[in-house]
């Protein structure tokens, strides 16, 4: 089946020479506008919170970046650029086989293909017959079908309070282009973590011989949040300061996934520092929960009118203070 090609840098209003601290400001400024917690038309919202997400999912990872831009015009050949391995599934197999084509995990085809994790794919060994996750099926032998992998995106909120998602799943037999369709449930668990496989029973490639079926295994991957960023059931926020702030101290609203919290922001603040808001992290075992850290950062005004600047100008006068004394 066709495969539609992605432009990441279009869907995050950007160009190629973009930076990836301005990439990233431009997708959290997107991710804020498209938030469906947020949006008026929730369904409209999804579905381009989800191409913000995969998009910057791609452009967001130096890595991931610098393999999309070798694509070029050959993102719809077989044969990937030289030094490119392809990450999808249905790819692989020199005689036949499946490709395996997802609908409501979050992400694209395309990214799938490229970027997703290893699918299943079959082959046939000469002579020896058809081989199935490292063995080869003799005469009437019965061999279990081979598990396949997909990726499915989750938000924070899913994490924090599970979900059920419906799944659709194409096969399509790469020798006669006979496509079978089915859709089923899939549970995202509260607590869920980055990395971590979802079993789908029985959804991998079929059998041979009477065998049983292969699983469909699902990998986490979180969405990207406008906010928050994740380490294991951590949560990490950036918190901008004024210097006044910085320096006087003073008390601040910060988001939290289950409603805001307030913190204090004690006088003398440097940047680097981070404060720590316990069990306002996501879910663990027996109840607990991970925290919230907010890293503070001083941000400084870049314009300033007459008043301001002979107000900072005053300032500088009469401080006694020298950061470059210490």
């Amino acid at each position: 089946m066709p495969v539609e090609f992605k432009d990441y840098y279009k869907t995050l209003g950007v160009s190629r020479e973009t930076s990836q601290d301005e990439i990233r400001k431009a997708f959290r400024k997107l991710a804020r506008q498209y938030h469906p917690d947020v949006a008026k038309d929730k369904k409209k919202a999804e579905e381009k919170f989800k191409e913000i997400n995969e998009a910057y999912e791609v452009l967001g990872d130096p890595e991931k970046r610098k393999k999309y831009d070798t694509l070029g015009a050959n993102w719809n050949q077989r044969q990937p650029p030289p030094g490119w391995q392809h990450a999808g599934r249905g790819f692989g197999g020199t005689n036949g086989g499946e490709e395996f084509h997802f609908g409501g995990t979050g992400f694209s085809d395309f990214f799938e293909q490229f970027f997703g994790g290893r699918g299943g794919f079959t082959g046939f060994e000469e002579a020896a017959g058809r081989q199935r996750g490292g063995r080869t099926a003799y005469a009437n032998e019965p061999v279990r079908g081979k598990d396949i992998e997909g990726d499915i995106m989750a938000t924070l909120d899913e994490a924090f309070s599970g979900s059920v998602r419906t799944i659709s799943l194409q096969r399509v037999n790469r020798e006669t282009g006979q496509v079978n369709s089915e859709t089923f449930r899939v549970r995202i668990p509260v607590g869920v973590r980055e990395g971590q496989m979802i079993r789908v029973p029985g959804k991998g490639e079929p059998g041979l011989n009477g065998g049983s079926p292969g699983d469909l295994y699902l990998r986490v991957r979180f969405a990207q949040h406008p906010d928050f960023r994740v380490r294991g059931a951590d949560l990490y926020y950036d918190l901008d300061l004024a210097p006044w702030e910085a320096v006087l101290g003073t008390t601040i609203t910060l988001p939290a996934l289950d409603g805001p919290v307030t913190v204090r922001v004690a006088a003398g603040a440097t940047k680097g520092q981070q404060l720590r808001v316990k069990g306002k992290g996501l879910p663990m075992a027996e109840n607990q929960r991970g925290d919230l850290y907010a890293t503070l950062s001083i941000e400084v005004p870049s314009q300033l009118n007459d008043e301001e600047r002979k107000l900072w100008q005053q300032l500088a006068d009469k401080s006694n203070f020298n950061p470059r004394s210490h």
